[in-house]
């Protein structure tokens, strides 16, 4: 490794305060006409990417897989799947992206593959093969049952019965998603050993999915239940706390060993994403000095029913920026949340709310994740149950949003088929509340959301204080929400509130940025010191 990109220089971290733009792949543009998204399709839109003044873009999952958990359940983590393409293309894309001066940041997935796995394959034919304790396997009780009361995340148990070694495997999320063993030293040498191919190929940095979930309490210990009247209830899932199905202590370990990896090959990027009720926990646990993970992903606006000031002032209280703390990470929308201009909205202005909701994030401290059409301010699309992917809105359907909303295609072209994004049907219908928002609309509009958040993006890029400065409440009448960025540089201040608040910018401030009109419900602005 060259001195210069020594993993504590200003060169390798890079990331430290960036804007990253998720690219949904199915979703984002198809290249060859058959309804999906593809990487050639990406490769062609990155200009558009790059004009936004982002710092990288991050790939969900384009790997060999079923798809029935849309990729997220990895059949080769070193190949691409045949509908997005082929590794000749990501690398085109890559060298693409580069060249725009972006960085690049793929999915890994630590905690499970499919089933259709050669790992998997093989751990299951019996229960002395090579890998045969790859996954978690458990006998059954003396009745039958699952080892354990683990719920999954969507459907029932954590357990499915395999006739083959007759015995249960264990999965958090579908029983086509087998947990790997990660406590299991060959396991994360193979792990390891596909961050490397990655690594190899030029890519910029990882985000860890669930990241949480890779590794069990051994001893197989029960869950205890939830308290009755505690949460709202919609899975077998919501019933208990996940104490022993997920993080286990020996994380930190094994995130330690890609740390050092990942910092042999220079300015590198990682960051988990953290859910679940010991996220906040977690999330530092994760990223603590030097030696771990870089940042954590967090949920605590992706799952928040209401935007408010208590929600901002909690969130900020958890990183308060003492000596061998992690860097956080913070979303507003993702392909897992419905979009925020729907989930936050409570019948109000929507172009007005999503430029506020744009101010906000761009003006927060930490990593910002930029979900593609978060820029038009889309609203969470109309799915018909008939058209419906997602095998958790099947499921629970009609009593969750689901995820299908938040992964329409982009509209590129109000009036063109499909919205541009296809010549074909795509995989999902294209919501037409999304043609006025397209792409070329915006464009034409010099007053769009599209050019503000270019504004707001150029804003937090000139002002080190809103990239990576300090963060402090201020004390302001309800319902306004107002803090300060690097030891009172800045001033932001913002009215949540249904009606207009009378608290003028106070003397020695000028304002630099504003959405709204002067405290009105719904606006906001940042101001600067006057010297």
């Amino acid at each position: 490794m060259r001195p210069d990109m020594a993993s504590g220089t200003k060169a390798a971290e890079w990331w430290r305060g960036a804007v990253i733009y998720q690219v949904y792949p199915r979703s984002f543009a198809d290249s060859n006409g058959d309804g999906i998204g593809d990487l050639p399709g990406i490769t062609a839109k990155l200009d558009y990417v790059a004009s936004l003044g982002v710092d990288g873009i991050w790939l969900s999952p384009f790997f060999t897989s079923p798809m029935k958990d849309f990729g997220y359940d990895i059949s080769d983590y070193r190949d691409v799947d045949p509908i997005f393409g082929t590794l000749a293309d990501f690398d085109r894309l890559l060298d693409r992206a580069h060249q725009l001066g972006l960085k690049v940041l793929v999915d890994q997935v630590y905690s499970h593959t499919s089933d259709q796995h050669a790992w998997f394959r093989e751990s299951r034919s019996s229960r002395d093969n090579a890998k045969a304790d790859w996954y978690v396997w458990a006998d059954a009780k003396p009745d039958g049952s699952p080892p354990t009361n683990w719920q999954s995340v969507f459907y029932g148990p954590c357990w499915t019965w395999d006739a083959r070694r007759g015995q249960y495997y264990l999965h958090n999320f579908l029983p086509c998603q087998p947990n790997l063993n990660a406590h299991n030293p060959e396991v994360q040498e193979a792990l390891l050993a596909t961050a490397r191919f990655w690594l190899d190929r030029g890519v910029d940095g990882f985000r860890l999915d669930a990241i949480n979930f890779s590794m069990h309490d051994p001893n197989l210990t029960d869950n205890p239940p939830v308290a009755p009247g505690v949460g709202k209830r919609t899975r077998p899932f919501d019933f208990q706390h996940h104490f022993h199905n997920q993080s286990h202590s020996d994380i930190p370990k094994f995130l330690e060993r890609v740390r050092r990896l990942l910092d042999t090959y220079g300015a590198r990027f990682t960051v988990a994403e953290v859910g679940g009720e010991q996220a906040d926990r977690e999330m530092k646990l994760f990223t603590q000095g030097p030696e771990r993970l870089n940042s954590a992903y967090g949920f605590n606006f992706l799952y928040a029913d209401r935007l408010t000031t208590e929600l901002i002032h909690s969130t900020i209280e958890l990183w308060p920026g003492e000596p061998g703390e992690g860097w956080p990470s913070w979303a507003f929308s993702n392909h897992d949340a419905p979009r925020v201009v729907s989930r936050w909205l409570e019948g109000r202005d929507r172009d007005a709310f999503a430029r506020q909701a744009m101010l906000l994030l761009i003006a927060l401290r930490g990593n910002i994740f930029l979900y593609q059409g978060e820029e038009l301010g889309l609203p969470q699309a109309d799915v018909p149950f008939e058209r419906l992917q997602d095998p958790e809105a099947i499921l629970n359907w009609p009593e969750t949003l689901g995820r299908d909303g938040a992964r329409t295609p982009m509209p590129w072209q109000a009036s063109a088929p499909e919205a541009g994004f296809s010549k074909a049907e795509p995989w999902l219908p294209i919501d037409r509340a999304h043609l006025p928002l397209a792409v070329d609309c915006q464009e034409a509009d010099p007053t769009s959301l599209l050019h503000l958040t270019r504004r707001l993006i150029a804003l937090r890029k000139a002002h080190p204080a809103l990239r990576t400065g300090t963060i402090r409440p201020v004390d302001v009448p309800p319902p306004l929400l107002a803090f300060e960025r690097a030891e009172g540089e800045l001033l932001c201040v913002f009215n949540l509130g249904e009606h207009p608040v009378d608290w003028p910018v106070p003397p020695g401030w000028r304002v630099i940025e504003q959405v709204g009109s002067a405290l009105h419900p719904l606006s906001g602005w940042i101001a600067e010191r006057v010297r």
